[in-house]
């Protein structure tokens, strides 16, 4: 199935924002997840740790105090404290004030057993005093080597499960896309056999309404044929945008040296009839000739989508002015304009800022490609219920 390129384009920057926002918010979810995880694992890693040195400091808490009771016993005859290479020790009274320590690490009491700032602290309190000593506390340096060794599998596993999950994550946002690509993809088709089957029909209203003489005719009669024509041409500006949209990319553009004022002129004089419907007055002023190297086509399709926008929005008795300088057109109107914040958007293909006025919101979007395509400036100007103006300078 072959789908426009415009559209398919669309389509892929729609899903790629969404595969954007859904990974990205997917992404961090699984980081929160993976870091609990990983958060549990360390603490349970650190728990069997210190379970395995547990009995390791018991050893040496027994020896200590038995080192302590022979203190005590013969402390008139030798004040050594006791002391190991491998152990770090300290007794406190009962009022928890520290009565001696062979570190200068400091010792929480309200703990059996914990690891702080890489020491193993076991917290005893024996049955006999010795020394005034209510609290032993025994002290190893930690290696590291479960810390090293936990760091190393959090990394590998977590790394594994972030990829295992992110490739499941990014398989089901596929899998739920692909109803919306297949939407998309069926809307693409019915508007192209849309837009080919109306370009015969409206093409042939138009043509034979530009061939009647309404001299001869009564008034009712030509106001009803200026009826037919708004509407013949309101669908052939419809048809032509369409048209654009699907096949945009695909239409080889044929540049020549185009007289803006005379094309101006041509396409305001056609916009009368659509202006003149709503009671909106259209006119044009020439500043200074201007010629430009384009597509006589693409040029009068932006200038087409300029003033269709301008009477869309237009209130009624309102104006319109097209102004062409040597470097720039205008289109000014007296509409109802757009908010300041609302602007950045207005380009964007589908943005419609005001539901009661109709339109596809693909008008601006076709002039910012068209713009685009041949290095057109484009600036917009607007204050809400006093007017907008569009300006292009090359």
């Amino acid at each position: 199935m072959l789908v426009s390129k415009s559209l398919d384009t669309d389509l892929h920057k729609s899903e790629r924002q969404t595969l954007f926002r859904f990974s990205a918010l997917y992404i961090l979810l699984t980081i929160v997840i993976l870091c609990i995880f990983s958060f549990i694992y360390y603490e349970l890693q650190k728990d069997l740790m210190l379970q395995q040195k547990k009995s390791v400091l018991q050893e040496y808490s027994k020896i200590l105090l038995q080192d302590l009771k022979q203190l005590h016993i013969n402390f008139d005859k030798t004040q050594v404290y006791p002391r190991n290479e491998n152990f770090d020790s300290a007794i406190y009274d009962n009022q928890k004030k520290l009565i001696f320590s062979t570190s200068s690490s400091k010792t929480r009491l309200d703990k059996i057993l914990y690891l702080d700032k890489g020491i193993i602290h076991l917290v005893n309190i024996p049955e006999s005093y010795y020394l005034g000593a209510k609290y032993v506390i025994v002290k190893m340096k930690d290696d590291e080597k479960w810390f090293n060794q936990t760091i190393e599998e959090i990394i590998i596993f977590g790394a594994l499960s972030f990829i295992f999950m992110f490739a499941i994550g990014y398989l089901l946002l596929r899998l739920f896309l692909k109803p919306m690509r297949d939407a998309i993809e069926l809307l693409d088709r019915f508007i192209k056999d849309t837009t080919h089957e109306l370009n015969t029909p409206v093409s042939t209203i138009v043509a034979n309404i530009e061939m009647i003489d309404t001299s001869c005719l009564d008034a009712k009669l030509v106001k009803k044929i200026n009826r037919i024509d708004i509407a013949a041409k309101t669908i052939s500006n419809i048809y032509q945008d369409l048209t654009y949209l699907t096949l945009g990319n695909k239409i080889i553009s044929n540049n020549e040296d185009v007289e803006v004022e005379k094309l101006v002129s041509e396409r305001v004089e056609y916009f009368k009839s659509l202006a003149g419907a709503k009671k909106v007055s259209l006119s044009y002023v020439i500043l200074n000739k201007a010629s430009l190297y384009i597509d006589r086509t693409k040029l009068s399709k932006l200038l087409d989508n300029l003033l269709s926008n301008a009477i869309k929005y237009n209130k009624i008795h309102g104006s319109i002015v097209v102004s062409v300088d040597a470097n720039s057109i205008s289109v000014e109107d007296s509409g109802i304009g757009i908010a300041q914040v609302d602007i950045s958007q207005m380009q964007e293909r589908y943005t419609r800022f005001n539901k009661s006025s109709g339109g596809f919101g693909i008008g601006l979007n076709i002039v910012s490609e068209i713009a685009k395509e041949y290095k057109l400036s484009i600036k917009i100007e607007s204050k809400e219920k006093i007017g907008t103006k569009v300006s292009l300078s090359w």
